[in-house]
């Protein structure tokens, strides 16, 4: 009877990992065609879903020439613009969206209810609902053609879904440990910083590595307010470059070789930070 449940167990478990392997290949297909596509001729792009090129290109110039791209600079140029969009932006996001959890999940103070309520509604409404109403106020504030439109969007606790977050992982948090650091002479703004922060980092870092990633997609937020091309992001970059013709038209060779290098910070950032940030995302199911 034992051997036989602990061959059906066997047998669930490399059904599920079986499972999951072709899900993880059907996911991660369109990466590797995206890599593979820096070895193929136009031609080759537009009639072959296939992972080998049948007639290689020299992938090695269409990685020199992407990064070299026919732009007004070249693509570390606007990398350094992406992390001054980016570096602002996540710093304001997790410091925004801590202090926001922290006095959600701790505080009690008047339409305490009404807020936590309002930060579940704003999860249900999509970003696009918003755009003409910040463009409206960034206009008149004249901040078009500079970057402080994107960075005041996350310095406000706007990201409903990071503080839903934070503040269930807060409550994990026995209060015991917050009482304590009280009779230890601590204020609130200590009890955050020594405490709380600490203990939640895995969190914070979850925050702070999706802030990254989502703002490294961001093509629209750049798109409405930078004007400048010496002030794009490698977005705007990649998509201008699509549009250029040279003498025999786009090689797409080379746009997939400038695709494939911006997609390099966020995927060694992920992987640098996996075990937080799987942390952070299982810890916030739990209840105090």
């Amino acid at each position: 009877m034992n051997i036989f449940a602990e061959r059906r167990t066997q047998i669930l478990n490399i059904s599920r990992y079986l499972v999951l392997f072709l899900v993880a290949v059907v996911m991660l297909y369109p990466l590797l065609w995206l890599v593979t596509g820096i070895w193929r001729s136009n031609h080759e792009i537009f009639t072959s879903a296939g992972l080998i090129p049948q007639n290689p290109v020299s992938g090695w110039q269409n990685i020199v020439d992407g990064w070299n791209t026919r732009l007004a600079n070249n693509l570390g140029f606007y990398f350094l613009n992406t992390l001054r969009f980016l570096i602002p932006r996540v710093i304001g996001q997790v410091i925004s969206c801590v202090l926001a959890a922290y006095a959600i999940a701790r505080f009690r103070f008047f339409g305490k209810k009404l807020v936590f309520i309002l930060v579940i509604a704003t999860l249900l409404m999509p970003d696009v609902i918003f755009r003409i109403p910040m463009f409206i106020l960034y206009r008149d504030l004249g901040m078009f053609g500079t970057f402080l439109p994107l960075w005041l969007d996350n310095s406000f606790a706007v990201g409903s879904f990071f503080v839903f977050m934070l503040i269930q992982f807060i409550r994990t948090i026995p209060r015991d440990l917050d009482e304590a650091a009280t009779i230890d002479g601590c204020g609130s703004f200590q009890i955050l910083i020594r405490i709380l922060i600490p203990v939640m980092m895995p969190a914070v870092i979850t925050v702070a590595l999706l802030t990254f990633m989502w703002g490294m997609n961001d093509f629209l937020g750049p798109l409405i307010y930078i004007r400048d091309s010496n002030q794009w992001v490698l977005q705007q970059a990649l998509r201008q470059a699509s549009d250029m013709s040279g003498e025999g038209g786009i090689n797409w060779g080379e746009v997939f070789a400038m695709s494939v290098i911006a997609l390099i910070p966020a995927i060694t950032l992920f992987f640098a930070a996996q075990r937080f940030f799987i942390e952070g995302i299982a810890s916030t199911g739990s209840k105090e």
